[in-house]
C-alpha cells in the first residue's frame, strides 16, 4: 500500500508540476460556472413567470434538483467526456515516451502497485475536479430548497461516472506511446459508451435492453434522480474494475515482452 500511494503522489504532483492541471480545472470551474448561471436564471425567469400568472400548481412543479442540479450535472458529464482523456492521455504513454518505462516496470514493484498508484492518482485529481464544483448546490442550500439526497446521488453518479472514465483513459494509455492518440482513442471509447444505448428504441426488445444497459449515461442518469440502484452500482464498478484488469494485463505483457 505504501508503494501504491507513493506512485499516487507522484502521479498527482506531476499534474499540477505542468500546465495540464491548471488548465483543465479552469476550463471545468468555467464552464461549470456558465453552465450553472444560464440554468439558474431559466429557473427563476420560470418561476416570475409563474408567479406573474398566478399559477400554483406550475409554481409547485419547479424544482431546483429538476432544473438546476440535474442538467449541470449532466452537463458537467459531457465536460468530463471531453477533458478526461487530456488527464490520463500521460499516464503510460509518457513513460513510455520519456524511456522511464523500463525502469518504472524493472523497479521493485508490482504490476499492481504500478497500475493502482496511477490509478488513485488520477483519481484523486478527478476528486479534486468534482469537489470544485460542490460550491454551486452550496449557493442552492443557502438560498433554496433543494433535496440533499438527490445532489449527493447526483454527486455520486458523476464521481463513479468519472472514475470509470479515468480506468478507460489509463487502459488507452497503456496501449500506446503517442499521448494524441491515447487521448483520441479515449475520446472515442468514452463517446461509444455515452451514445450506445441511442439506438435501443429501434433494435427490438432484447437488444434495446442490453444497449441501455451498457450505456454510461443510462446508469448516470438514474443516479441523478437520486435512485441508488445496486444494478447501477454494479455497473460502475465492473466497467472500473474490468477497465483495471484489462490496463494491469497490458502492462503485464510488456514486462514479461
Amino acid at each position: 500500500m505504501r508503494n501504491t500511494l507513493t506512485i499516487a503522489g507522484k502521479e498527482l504532483r506531476a499534474y499540477f508540476v505542468s500546465p495540464t492541471a491548471y488548465v483543465v480545472l479552469t476550463g471545468f470551474l468555467l464552464l461549470g460556472g456558465w453552465f450553472f448561471f444560464n440554468l439558474l436564471a431559466r429557473f427563476n425567469l420560470l418561476l416570475s413567470m409563474y408567479s406573474a400568472l398566478r399559477n400554483p400548481e406550475a409554481q409547485a412543479r419547479l424544482n431546483l434538483n429538476d432544473f438546476v442540479i440535474a442538467p449541470l450535472l449532466h452537463n458537467l458529464s459531457v465536460v468530463l467526456v471531453i477533458l478526461v482523456p487530456v488527464i490520463t492521455m500521460r499516464s503510460f504513454a509518457e513513460e513510455k515516451r520519456t524511456g522511464t518505462y523500463e525502469l518504472l516496470l524493472t523497479s521493485p514493484l508490482s504490476i499492481t502497485e504500478i497500475v493502482a498508484g496511477k490509478f488513485l492518482g488520477s483519481a484523486a485529481f478527478l476528486f479534486v475536479m468534482v469537489a470544485s464544483t460542490a460550491v454551486y448546490p452550496i449557493i442552492l442550500l443557502a438560498y433554496g430548497n433543494p433535496e440533499l439526497g438527490v445532489i449527493a446521488g447526483g454527486y455520486l453518479g458523476l464521481l463513479l461516472l468519472g472514475t470509470a472514465f479515468v480506468t478507460i483513459g489509463l487502459l488507452t494509455s497503456s496501449l500506446t506511446e503517442n499521448q494524441i492518440i491515447a487521448a483520441v482513442s479515449c475520446l472515442v471509447t468514452l463517446l461509444l459508451l455515452y451514445v450506445i444505448s441511442w439506438p435501443a428504441e429501434t433494435a427490438g426488445p432484447v437488444a434495446g435492453a442490453v444497449l441501455k444497459y451498457l450505456s454510461l449515461t443510462e446508469h448516470f442518469s438514474e443516479m441523478v434522480k437520486g435512485v441508488i440502484d445496486t444494478k447501477d452500482l454494479v455497473y460502475f464498478l465492473s466497467v472500473i474494475g474490468l477497465a483495471m484488469f484489462l490496463t494491469q494485463r497490458s502492462v503485464e505483457s510488456v514486462r514479461w515482452r
